[in-house]
């Protein structure tokens, strides 16, 4: 894609990367919040704070299977002096219904339950005879097979100290703790403790609906024959596919015919069920640019700031992805962001300003809604070049352990096969015209 031409001015200027995205983030206002099922608000962010109603344990519990005992009772417990144990009840998981440990006495106890009252420490059952009479237990018998196993004598062939593989009440958080903070992101372990804390829905703004239309008469769904002059729709795949990873529900619209009476009802359509649009393809200066055509309103030309209910097409000083549009569409100004149709300028399009509007869009901050970059030194066997004026991404392989980033593939925007093997962008900067081997670099990783 050729980015070479001089720049223009006016209408027609340059518009930096910060200043599109600056524009789109502007436009973004973070989803309404709802309530939701724990499991429906997985990789959504939650919008209050989340206090502890009940202490985690709620009860002081037996880290092991084993026998719940006094600890003035196995003082000096050995093999070949053991202490000789009562065995009075099973204390199960669950159990409600606890017997008191009195001296001389011990009880049957499993993984999870609740200390009965009258002991202070767990003797695990590989310290003791398992009530067997003979030498040290590998495990418990099971109480449905072996209900004499509650009952009797338990050698114990250790002493314990007081609390020994015990969970203490409130351990893990105490009651009127903070369990989450408004901002924290869903994932399992935060939704593990929710449910662990008795939360069954939570307040979170819920994942963006994105929907994504690839345009173009020449495409064709995978799966199908090629016709001559066709080609396969891989954007709307590897789009739908980045939303999801965003954090999105994506909703793929493969190939609409390049027709902007076409589009335009099938973006109407669309609108029902879109938090975000995304359109790729038909928005350079071709004559069949039909994304351009059927979205260009009156007085929204190049360059020109977005009005409301309008798509602006500006050109951008980086390489891929030169062509760009943006505006809001439909009664409710929804969000629009037309990317060119070349593969690798829409995926880097997305990366660069599609996928942090979908993290405003859930309520992340600034500081969250874009990759993290790090700096790694060029490992290359020659210099790279890049256009003056442009900011250019190139991809890359970036090794963490050397802090080395790897030229993969060509410079071309429609070398998907490259973006595959690829897991980083390279940035080199407007101003610079070629990096030499050894150069430190802002590298962008994908993963």
């Amino acid at each position: 894609m050729s980015s070479r031409a001089p720049q223009d001015t006016g209408h027609h200027r340059l518009w930096s990367v910060d200043e599109h995205l600056a524009d789109v983030l502007a436009a973004v206002r973070p989803l309404e919040p709802i309530e939701l099922q724990l499991l429906d608000a997985q990789g959504c962010v939650l919008v209050e704070d989340v206090t502890v109603p009940v202490a985690l344990p709620p009860f002081d519990n037996s880290s092991m299977d084993g026998y719940a005992v006094r600890t003035a009772d196995v003082q000096g417990a050995s093999e070949e002096f053991p202490a000789v144990l009562a065995v009075v009840g099973d204390v199960a998981a669950g159990s409600g219904d606890l017997p008191t440990v009195g001296p001389g006495q011990a009880a049957r106890i499993m993984t999870g339950a609740p200390l009965p009252p009258g002991a202070e420490a767990v003797v695990p059952v590989e310290w003791t005879d398992g009530g067997t009479g003979g030498g040290a237990a590998s495990g418990m018998t099971p109480a449905s097979s072996a209900p004499e196993g509650a009952a009797g004598e338990v050698r114990v062939h250790r002493p314990a100290e007081a609390r020994a593989h015990v969970r203490s009440r409130g351990s893990d958080v105490q009651a009127g703790d903070l369990a989450l903070a408004a901002g924290t992101v869903l994932g399992p372990p935060q939704i593990a403790l929710l449910a662990a804390i008795g939360r069954g829905t939570v307040r979170v703004r819920p994942r963006p609906r994105v929907v994504v239309l690839s345009t173009g008469s020449e495409l064709v769904q995978p799966g199908e024959a090629l016709a001559a002059g066709t080609i396969y729709d891989s954007n709307s795949f590897a789009l739908a596919a980045a939303a999801r990873d965003a954090g999105a529900i994506a909703y793929r619209v493969g190939a609409v015919a390049d027709d902007a009476d076409t589009l335009r009802s099938t973006i109407e359509d669309q609108l029902i069920r879109a938090d975000l649009l995304v359109t790729t393809g038909g928005v350079s200066v071709g004559a069949y640019d039909v994304v351009k055509e059927a979205l260009t309103t009156a007085g929204t030309g190049d360059g020109e700031e977005p009005q409301a209910g309008g798509v602006d097409f500006r050109k951008l000083a980086m390489q891929p992805g030169k062509p760009q549009g943006f505006g809001t569409v439909g009664p409710d100004h929804t969000p629009l962001l037309a990317l060119p149709g070349n593969p690798v300028s829409s995926y880097v399009s997305f990366e660069l300003f599609v996928r942090p509007a979908i993290r405003a869009l859930m309520g992340l901050p600034t500081a969250q809604v874009s990759r993290p970059s790090v700096r790694a030194v060029l490992k290359a066997d020659a210099p790279l070049g890049s256009p003056a004026g442009r900011r250019q991404f190139l991809r890359g392989k970036y090794d963490p352990e050397a802090g080395t980033v790897s030229p993969v593939g060509g410079s071309g925007s429609h070398l998907i096969a490259a973006l595959a093997h690829a897991d980083s962008l390279m940035v080199v900067p407007e101003d610079v015209t070629s990096v030499e081997p050894g150069t430190e670099l802002e590298v962008i990783p994908l993963g």
